[in-house]
C-alpha cells in the first residue's frame, strides 16, 4: 500500500489544477482499498454546508450541486470531530442520512476523514461499502495522508478564485493565501517566479583524477560569481545606504576568505571533484548557520546557500536565464535570496512573495528598508504556476490574492490610495519632537547591527542608538576580529551619532549561534552556552571587545556599553570588574579615556525578579522583549508550530514590564525597551503608560510611534494600561489598543488603508 500512496502523491503533485487532483484521488482510493465509493466534501463554514466536491461510485451529475447542510449526518460529524469516523454499518447509526439526489443505495461500510489545514477543516474525504465492513488501521492513515495532500490543493483553489463556480463564494475577499506580514503596505502586479539558478543538492559525490583542473575550474567559477556579485552591488547602490550593501560586502569577503574557498580545495585533493566538493562545503557552512536560535542570523543559511548555486552554475558553464520583468513585478519563489531581489530593477519590484522565510529574513528587512509589501512563509503556494499571474499582496495581514475578482481589485486600489494618503501624514512627522499631548518626550532610539537598520531616516530622526547588536562583526569573519578592527568599526558608528548616544551591545553569540570558527553542539541550545556566559568563561574575548569600545569613544564620549543575557547578580558583578580591569589597561598603557555607562539587558524572567539588586549595580536597563516573551512563554518563537502563542502583548509579559520599571525607578535607573514591541504602534502606548523612558525600534517604525505618542497623553496611556493588565488574554489586549488607534484616527498604521 505504501507504493500505491506514493505514487497517487506524485500524481497528485502533478495535476494541473484541483479538478484534476481530485478526479485522480477519488478514482485511486476506490481501486487501492476496493471501496465501492470515494468522494470528496467541501466544507463552507459560510453557508454553513458540506458541497459534494468530486465523486467516483455516486451520481457524477451531483457534483457541484449537492450539498449536506452543517452539523447533519456523518459527513457533518466528522466535520465536527475533526478525527475520522469509521462504522462497519453506518445505516445503524443515528447520525445516518440518505441523500436521494447522489444516488446512493444503502451504504452500510463508512469511512470519513477530515482535510485539515492550520487547525479548520477543508472538508472530508470518504469512501463507502455496500456491505458491512470496518476499515482497518491501515486504510485510515492510508486516507489521512491524501486528505492532507488535498488540503494544500483546496487552499490556493479557494485563493485563486478555482472553486468559485462549485462553491459560489459570496465574498471573494475571503479567498487568499496566507503568510506571515513581513512588510507593510498593499500592491498589485505580475508574478515573475524566482527559480534556483542550479541545483546543488542534486550534486553526486564524485572522484576526480585530475584535482589540478578541478581546482583551477573552482577558481574560475568563484571569480566570476564576484564579478556578478560587484555588478549587482554597484546596481543598487544608487538605491540603499551604505548598510544595505553590506550584505554582499559580506558574500564577497566569505568568497575571498580562506575558509570556504580552502575548505573546497582540500576536498577536492582528497579526491572529490569540484561541484561535489563545494557542495559539502557549502552545506557544512550553510548548517552552521541553520542550527542558531537568532531568526535573522538563521536566515543566512539562505544567503550562503544562493552564495554556493551561483558558483556551481560557473562551474557548469550555464548562464543566467534571460528575464523580462513587468513594470509592476511580484517576485515569487520557494525561498527567495537577497541576490535575487538584487536582480530585478529596482524601479518595477513592487511586491515580494515567498514559501520560505520570516519576518526577520533578510529579504524581509530589505523590503521594508526599501519600502516594498512583502509576505513570507506562505502556507503551500504553488510557486510553479504563479508565473505571470496577476496577485495582490496585504504586507499588513500576510494575504496574498491570486488572479483577484474586480470586486477585489476595487477594494485594494482604495486601500492603496488610502496608503498614499498615510504616507504624506507620516512625511510630516519629521523633525517634530516624540511628545505626549500632555507634554511628555519620549526619546526614540535606533536598533543597529543588522544590515538595513542605519537607513538616512534613522540618522536624522532617532536620538542616538538604543541597541547595536556587535555579532555582524564576527560573522561575516573567518576568524575572531582584532581589537584594531573593532575600533574602526565602533568609531565610524559613534562618530555617525555623535555627540547622540550609542549603546553597544557586547557579543551575545554562543550554543544557539556559534561562530564558524568557534563551534560546538549542544542538546538545548536555547537554554545553553550564550551571551555573557560566554564572555565569562572567555574573558580575552570579553576584554578585547571592552577595549575596542572604549578606545573607540577617545574624543567623542557618546558610548555606553550593554551586557546581555544575564540571570545572575553575580554575573553583573563579575563583568564589572572585567570592564574596570580593561579600563584600568587602558589608562596604564597612556590611552586618554573614560568609563562608559554600563547598563545591563533585561531578557531573563530571573532577572526580572531580581531588578531592584541589579539596577542598583548599573547606570541603565533596556528590556530584550523578543527572547523575555519567549522564555515567559516557553515558546520558541521560532518554531511555526507554536508561532502563533508567540505574543509580546501577552498580559504576562506587560506585567513583567512593569514589574522591571518599578524596580529601577527605586534608583532612578532609566528603562529603555529594544525589543520588537518598542516598534508595534499598538504596544507603545502601553510602555509609555508603564513609565519607560525610552523606545528603540527599526528605522521603518520611528515615524508610526513617533505619530502614535504625539496623539495621545500620559495620562490616558496610564488608563489603557490598567485596563490591558486586568485582561487575560493577548487578543483582547489587542482588541483594546485596535479600538484606541482608531480612536484617534491611527488604525492605518496598523492595517490597509485607513
Amino acid at each position: 500500500m505504501l507504493e500505491t500512496l506514493h505514487r497517487i502523491v506524485q500524481e497528485v503533485n502533478a495535476a494541473p489544477d484541483l479538478g484534476e487532483a481530485l478526479r485522480l484521488i477519488v478514482q485511486r482510493v476506490k481501486q487501492a482499498i476496493s471501496a465501492d465509493v470515494c468522494s470528496v466534501y467541501l466544507t463552507d463554514f459560510d453557508r454553513r454546508e458540506h458541497i459534494l466536491l468530486a465523486t467516483e461510485g455516486l451520481n457524477p451529475d451531483a457534483v457541484g450541486k449537492v450539498s449536506l447542510p452543517m452539523h447533519r449526518g456523518l459527513v457533518g460529524l466528522v466535520c465536527e470531530r475533526a478525527e475520522p469516523v469509521n462504522l462497519d454499518d453506518a445505516t445503524s447509526h443515528p447520525r445516518y442520512l440518505f441523500i436521494h439526489a447522489t444516488g446512493e443505495t444503502q451504504y452500510r461500510g463508512f469511512l470519513g476523514v477530515p482535510i485539515i489545514q492550520n487547525r479548520k477543516v477543508l472538508g472530508v474525504l470518504v469512501v463507502r461499502q455496500v456491505e458491512p465492513r470496518k476499515f482497518d488501521d491501515d486504510e485510515v492513515t492510508f486516507l489521512f495522508t491524501l486528505a492532507a495532500q488535498l488540503a494544500g490543493a483546496i487552499t490556493y483553489a479557494r485563493a485563486s478564485g478555482e472553486l468559485n463556480q462549485i462553491q459560489h463564494t459570496r465574498s471573494p475577499l475571503n479567498r487568499y493565501l496566507s503568510g506571515q506580514p513581513s512588510a507593510p503596505g498593499v500592491t498589485t502586479g505580475q508574478a515573475v517566479v524566482a527559480y534556483q539558478l542550479a541545483d546543488l543538492d542534486a550534486v553526486p559525490d564524485r572522484t576526480t583524477d585530475d584535482p589540478g583542473a578541478e581546482i583551477t575550474a573552482l577558481k574560475e567559477a568563484v571569480a566570476l560569481t564576484q564579478q556578478e556579485l560587484k555588478s549587482l552591488k554597484l546596481r543598487l547602490s544608487a538605491e540603499l545606504p551604505v548598510e544595505e550593501q553590506a550584505l554582499f560586502d559580506a558574500l564577497l569577503l566569505m568568497l575571498g576568505s580562506d575558509t570556504l574557498i580552502s575548505q573546497t580545495v582540500e576536498r577536492i585533493e582528497q579526491g572529490q571533484w569540484a561541484q561535489g566538493a563545494l557542495h559539502h562545503t557549502i552545506e557544512a557552512h550553510a548548517r552552521v548557520f541553520d542550527n542558531m536560535d537568532d531568526v535573522y542570523l538563521r536566515e543566512r543559511a539562505s544567503d550562503i546557500r544562493d552564495l554556493g548555486r551561483r558558483i556551481l552554475m560557473h562551474l557548469q558553464l550555464d548562464k543566467p536565464r534571460e528575464i523580462l520583468y513587468p513594470d509592476k513585478t511580484i517576485l515569487v519563489g520557494e525561498d527567495i535570496s537577497a541576490v535575487q531581489l538584487a536582480e530585478v530593477p529596482i524601479e518595477r519590484l513592487t511586491g515580494i512573495v515567498s514559501a520560505m522565510g520570516s519576518s526577520s529574513s533578510h529579504v524581509a528587512i530589505l523590503a521594508r528598508a526599501m519600502g516594498i509589501p512583502a509576505v513570507m512563509g506562505v502556507t503551500d503556494l504553488p510557486v510553479g504556476r504563479l508565473e505571470g499571474l496577476d496577485v495582490i499582496i496585504d504586507g499588513y495581514r500576510g494575504r496574498v490574492y491570486v488572479t483577484p475578482d474586480p470586486s477585489v481589485r476595487d477594494e485594494y486600489a482604495r486601500l492603496a490610495k488610502e496608503e498614499t494618503e498615510i504616507a504624506v501624514e507620516l512625511e510630516a512627522m519629521k523633525g517634530l519632537k516624540a511628545e505626549t499631548t500632555d507634554g511628555t518626550a519620549i526619546p526614540l532610539y535606533l536598533n543597529t547591527g543588522l544590515i538595513s537598520d542605519v537607513m538616512t531616516l534613522g540618522l536624522e530622526e532617532s536620538e542616538g542608538v538604543g541597541l547595536h547588536r556587535t555579532e555582524l562583526l564576527y560573522i561575516t569573519r573567518d576568524r575572531f576580529p582584532g581589537e584594531d578592527v573593532q575600533v574602526e568599526s565602533y568609531r565610524q558608528l559613534l562618530s555617525s551619532f555623535n555627540p547622540r548616544p550609542v549603546i553597544l551591545r557586547t557579543l551575545d553569540i554562543g550554543g544557539d549561534k556559534p561562530l564558524p570558527y568557534f563551534p560546538f553542539s549542544e542538546s538545548n541550545p536555547f537554554l545553553g552556552w550564550r551571551g555573557v556566559r560566554i564572555s565569562l568563561d572567555h574573558p580575552e574575548i570579553f576584554l578585547t571587545q571592552i577595549r575596542a569600545m572604549i578606545r573607540a569613544d577617545i574624543g567623542l564620549n557618546n558610548l555606553q556599553i550593554m551586557l546581555p543575557m544575564v540571570s545572575m547578580v553575580s554575573e553583573v558583578d563579575e563583568l564589572q570588574m572585567l570592564i574596570q580591569r580593561a579600563y584600568d589597561e587602558l589608562i596604564e598603557e597612556e590611552y586618554e579615556v573614560s568609563m562608559p555607562p554600563v547598563g545591563v539587558m533585561i531578557e531573563v524572567p530571573a532577572a526580572v525578579y531580581q531588578i531592584d539588586e541589579i539596577a542598583r549595580r548599573v547606570d541603565f536597563l533596556s528590556v530584550g522583549t523578543n527572547d523575555l516573551t519567549q522564555y515567559l512563554l516557553a515558546v520558541d518563537r521560532n518554531n511555526p508550530r507554536v508561532a502563533d502563542i508567540f505574543d509580546d502583548m501577552h498580559p504576562a509579559v506587560l506585567r513583567a514590564i512593569s514589574q522591571i520599571v518599578e524596580g529601577a525607578a527605586l534608583y532612578r535607573r532609566p528603562v529603555s525597551v529594544c525589543g520588537e514591541l518598542a516598534g508595534n504602534p499598538l504596544a507603545a502606548i502601553l510602555l509609555l503608560g508603564m513609565g519607560v523612558d525610552s523606545l528603540s525600534m527599526s528605522a521603518g517604525s520611528l515615524l508610526k510611534i513617533k505619530w502614535v505618542i504625539r496623539s495621545f497623553s500620559r495620562a490616558r496611556a496610564k488608563s489603557l494600561l490598567q485596563a490591558a493588565l486586568r485582561m487575560t488574554d493577548a487578543r483582547q489586549v489587542r482588541g483594546l489598543m485596535e479600538k484606541a488607534l482608531d480612536d484617534m484616527g491611527l488604525g492605518g498604521l496598523i492595517r490597509p488603508g485607513k
